[in-house]
Order: structure tokens, then sequence, then C-alpha cells
């Protein structure tokens, strides 16, 4: 009796809005158990008697509901009456059931939910880490990135949440399609070499395919990429650009760096990723220089010095700060 009395008040809690983590658990093992529906039944019934007995506090707003309730019941037959009553207790009754249902429905999605552990990694300035996850991928995450993904890939698809840069290398399982979810797009494959990149900080997201085919989905289009083909995307225009490019995939592993047409503030996020360094602007406007060329494990300083000869922009150092200027 006192553990019935001990569910009842658990699952009265619950309907009230009042409950805990260790309630939700409590419930979710509840729900297997063959008697729940006789305690949902007697749980109902109180709800409702609560309800049909239960008066405003105000003694002018209760007495206004007994005039109204006199005027009614004088325009209804003594039949119509217990039909009516009836009818809302019948009524009520199923809604209860309902509610209850639901609610135990969203206790145990709830709860499911809940007892998903998830694995978050971050990487800092100048750093990169080797990742492997549950399915046996592999991935290598670029400098100030992050990702998030569960310890087991349960479902139908192996989801894993990124923001920044990445090179994946995804083991094959057409039954369980591999999903990399970013700020501004999410990438689909079934098994490939491919590299993400997506920093909320760029104005130039894209995905560079090694091998394989990847599915890039945007907000308002979906494209196909294979083995070679990379696709450049515009965060704040939105405009994007499939392009053809037989070049080395993610040579950031290797300590380079490669721009190809990039927009220069971009530039200069890169840069401080990665020799963890901080880049200003001299003035806030005019640096609309777009930049191209490979630098193979070169010093900053040696970066600067090929992006002042190309483009005209010159830097200085100011303490722990570059300002780049005209």
């Amino acid at each position: 009796m006192k553990e019935q009395e001990e569910k009842g008040k658990i699952w009265r809690r619950y309907v009230d809005g009042l409950y805990s983590t260790k309630d939700v658990k409590k419930l979710s093992e509840q729900l297997r158990e063959p008697g729940i529906s006789n305690l949902l039944t007697e749980l109902m019934d109180e709800v409702w008697e609560e309800t049909s007995i239960s008066q405003p506090d105000d003694p002018a707003r209760r007495e206004e509901y007994k005039k109204e309730a006199r005027r009614l019941l004088k325009r209804i037959k003594p039949r119509q009456q217990m039909a009516w009553r009836r009818f809302i207790r019948v009524a009520a009754s199923l809604a209860a059931v309902v509610c209850l249902a639901w609610g135990g429905w969203e206790v145990w999605d709830t709860y499911s939910r809940s007892t998903i552990n998830y694995v978050e990694i971050s990487t800092s300035y100048g750093e990169q880490r080797d990742i492997r996850l549950p399915d046996g991928s592999q991935l290598v995450l670029n400098a100030c990135s992050h990702l998030r993904y569960p310890e087991q890939f349960d479902g139908d698809e192996r989801l894993v949440t990124l923001e920044g840069e990445a090179y994946f290398h995804v083991y094959p399982d057409a039954d369980q399609p591999f999903l990399v979810e970013t700020p501004h797009f999410n990438v689909r494959v079934l098994g490939t070499c491919f590299d993400v990149k997506s920093y909320t900080s760029d104005r130039l997201a894209s995905v560079d395919v090694e091998n394989g085919k990847v599915q890039v989905d945007l907000p308002d289009a979906m494209m196909r990429l294979t083995a070679d083909e990379r696709v450049l995307i515009n965060t704040v225009s939105g405009e994007y650009a499939k392009q053809r490019e037989e070049a080395d995939v993610a040579v950031w592993r290797r300590g380079c760096l490669r721009f190809n047409r990039t927009p220069l503030a971009d530039v200069a996020r890169e840069l401080e990723r990665r020799y963890n360094c901080r880049i200003v602007f001299a003035d806030t406007v005019g640096y609309d220089n777009l930049i191209t060329g490979q630098h193979d494990n070169q010093t900053l300083e040696a970066v600067l010095r090929s992006i002042k000869f190309t483009s005209g922009i010159h830097y200085r150092a100011e303490g722990d700060t570059i300002v780049l200027y005209k």
C-alpha cells in the first residue's frame, strides 16, 4: 500500500508539472508494470474530483458563478441535465486518459533522449586532434573547432555536429548514413573521405571531396559532389559555387596553408587559428582583397610577407597584435 501511495505521489507531481530527473526515470520504469493502468485510473478520478469541487476564492466572483449557474439550470430540463453531466464526465475522463497517456509517452521519450550520452571535443589555437568515432570512422579536428557526437550511434543515421573544420574518413554503412551538421549546411555520406570547413567567424565555408560521394544540403538547395570536387559557400550572401580542383584535400593536416581567392578577413582568421595570434585591421573598410597561394610549413612572418607582396597589404606588430594596413 505504501509503495502504491509513493507511486501515486510521483505521478501526481508529474501531472502538476513538478518533477525531477529522478522522477522521470521512475515513471518510465512504472509504465512497463502490468498494474499501472489501475493507478492511472485512480489518479484520473482524483484529478476529476478536485476539479469538480474547486471554487473561486473571490466571494463576489463565486456569487456571480452561482447566479449564472441558476440561470442555466432553468433553461435545461432535468433529463437533459443528467445527460449533460454524463457527457461532461465521460469527456473529462477521456481527456484525462489521453493526457496521461500522452504524458507517459513524453516521459518515456524524454527519458530515452536524456539517457543518450554525448562526447564533446574542442581544439584550441594551433591544435589538431585525431578522433576515432564509435562506428570506426576517423577524423582530424582542425584548430579552434568543436565536435559533438553520441557515445553510440543509434537510429537511422550517424549524426555528428561540427563547428570549425575537420577531415573525415567515414566507415561505410549503407543502412546508417553518416551526417555532419554544421551552422551553415549539412553533409550526408555513406562512406568516403572529405573535408568540411564551417567556422561561424568566416565568410566562406566549404566541402572538399577526396574520394567517394557526398551530398551537401543547403537551406535552399542540394548538390552532390564526387572525388576532386568542392563547393564554396558564401555564408553572408548565401551564394555557392561548385568547382573541380585536383589538389590535395585538407593540406592543413601537414601544417600547410592554401588560399584560393579567399577574402582577406578569412585569411586573417585562419592565421589567428594556426599561429595563435591576434590580427586586426587599421581601418574598418576597404579590405576586399582576395588572396591566392599555398604556404608549406612557413612562419607567420613569411606568410605575411607573401601577402604583402601579392596584395600590397602591409603589416606591423604592436605587442602581441598584428596590424594590417594599406
